[in-house]
């Protein structure tokens, strides 16, 4: 057995481990944060400036315009995001590259050790570790994306970061922060710190109204799109009109597709003009030249992503096209119904799983006149998903008229290649993360 390979799997034990100490995987606290933090010492202090993300949809898609011009303009960038979509590695980007199985083996045998067996859910103790990792890395900014939440959130440990970003809040995950938009907004806005400068996207009345309070309270200076800022497609460019004033961002249309990845991309832009070093006050904002290079290389695996090639591809005819993109609740669906008019050119097949708390109907209703054939399938290994029955029922439901189940993503493929001839369309999968995580891994 090769080091490496010796790595990943002490890598794969430890998070097993883990993963057993509490009996919930969800139990938002931030006690047992706390705890464990200070037996590390407190790295939560010891961090590059932080740039903290929260919101319902739009927060990764933010992290990787955030990351990639930053990087572009020659800054080490550390990242956390979750879940992750193939390797538990993704969540954690020290310094620009993804941990190594070797660091990710050591780290967590380390905080194993640390913790004593004491009980912690997955997600606060993985959080630690990067915590962890991040103080001792030196970088020069990290960006840091909330899991659940906010309030307690295992992330909302720093009392002071460069920014706040708030992506569009909507009814998501409504078991833990509660039966409406304004309870969830509630839960996400106490990532807002007192004079940390925040930056908001364009929000339903419920959310913005909760947003703006708790801005106050805090005396954060808080900068919404569309009121503060602007950001619009012009002769083939993207251009933002910044905050301060003056002449506007003139930049390359951005990587990612949609009309909902301006928006992203916006907030993004707003986030880096207002992000300041709080130790020194040092702008965090990269020169004109590093955001165009950001907005052209942005790239974000399962959000509107294109597979070119491998054995899913492989399956289906000449000119059909395979996508994958996350989209899972009601205002991702309504985003992505926005875009789809530009794929009028062919039909549209949709193959969908999901999570068990999800709104299925919620998220077809504005798809289905734009959707052909639904095919549901199960999230493997994920035993809250929703039944592929109780899917097609929604689609049903919703109004779109082809519905059937399958076993998977591969016989969705092949039932609907063998319905449909040759003649070309397009496949989009989409749904949960973690239904994106399966098929990469399968196409590789």
């Amino acid at each position: 057995m090769t080091s490496s390979s010796l790595a990943a799997r002490r890598a794969a034990a430890a998070l097993d481990r883990l993963g057993l100490l509490h009996p919930k995987l969800i139990d938002l606290s931030l006690d047992r944060v706390w705890r464990l933090l200070a037996a590390l010492g407190n790295p939560q202090d010891r961090l590059p400036p932080v740039i903290h993300i929260a919101g319902t949809n739009g927060k990764g898609s933010t992290v990787a315009y955030l990351r990639a011009c930053l990087t572009a303009a020659g800054l080490r960038v550390h990242s956390y995001i979750s879940p992750h979509l193939v390797r538990f590695n993704e969540r954690i980007t020290l310094a620009g590259e993804m941990i190594s199985d070797g660091a990710l083996a050591d780290l967590l045998e380390r905080i194993e050790t640390v913790n004593e067996g004491q009980p912690i859910t997955f997600f606060e103790v993985t959080t630690c570790a990067a915590f962890a990792a991040f103080a001792e890395v030196p970088a020069d900014v990290l960006i840091l994306e909330t899991g659940l939440g906010g309030r307690l959130d295992a992330t909302n440990v720093v009392a002071r970061p460069a920014a706040t970003v708030l992506t569009p809040i909507g009814l998501d995950h409504e078991q833990f922060l509660g039966p409406t938009v304004a309870a969830i907004a509630t839960e996400k806005a106490h990532i807002i710190k007192a004079d940390t400068p925040c930056v908001s996207a364009a929000q339903v009345p419920e959310a913005d109204a909760v947003l703006r309070a708790m801005a106050a309270q805090c005396q954060a200076a808080l900068a919404v799109a569309g009121e503060a800022f602007q950001v619009a497609v012009e002769d083939d460019q993207l251009v933002y009109s910044p905050i301060a004033g003056g002449a506007p961002w003139r930049l390359p249309l951005p990587a990612l597709l949609g009309d909902h990845q301006i928006a992203n991309a916006g907030v993004a832009l707003a986030a880096l003009e207002v992000a300041r070093d709080p130790r020194t006050g040092a702008s965090l904002t990269p020169a004109l030249e590093a955001l165009a290079t950001g907005m052209r290389t942005v790239s974000w695996p399962a959000r509107m992503q294109r597979l070119t090639r491998g054995p899913l591809v492989d399956a289906l005819p000449a000119g059909w096209e395979l996508w994958l993109d996350g989209a899972h609740n009601p205002q991702a669906g309504a985003m992505l119904a926005g875009f789809l008019p530009r794929w009028a050119d062919q039909p549209l097949d949709m193959i969908m799983g999901m999570m068990g708390p999800k709104d299925a109907e919620g998220f077809f209703r504005p798809l289905a006149a734009q959707v052909d054939r639904l095919r549901a399938v199960p999230v493997p290994q994920e035993p809250n998903a929703k039944s592929p029955e109780l899917v097609a029922t929604a689609g049903q439901q919703a109004g779109i008229a082809d519905v059937a189940v399958c076993d998977s993503v591969a016989a969705a493929l092949g039932a609907l290649r063998q319905t449909a001839g040759d003649s070309p369309r397009r496949v989009l999968i989409c749904g949960s993360l973690y239904l994106a995580g399966t098929v990469l891994a399968d196409n590789q």
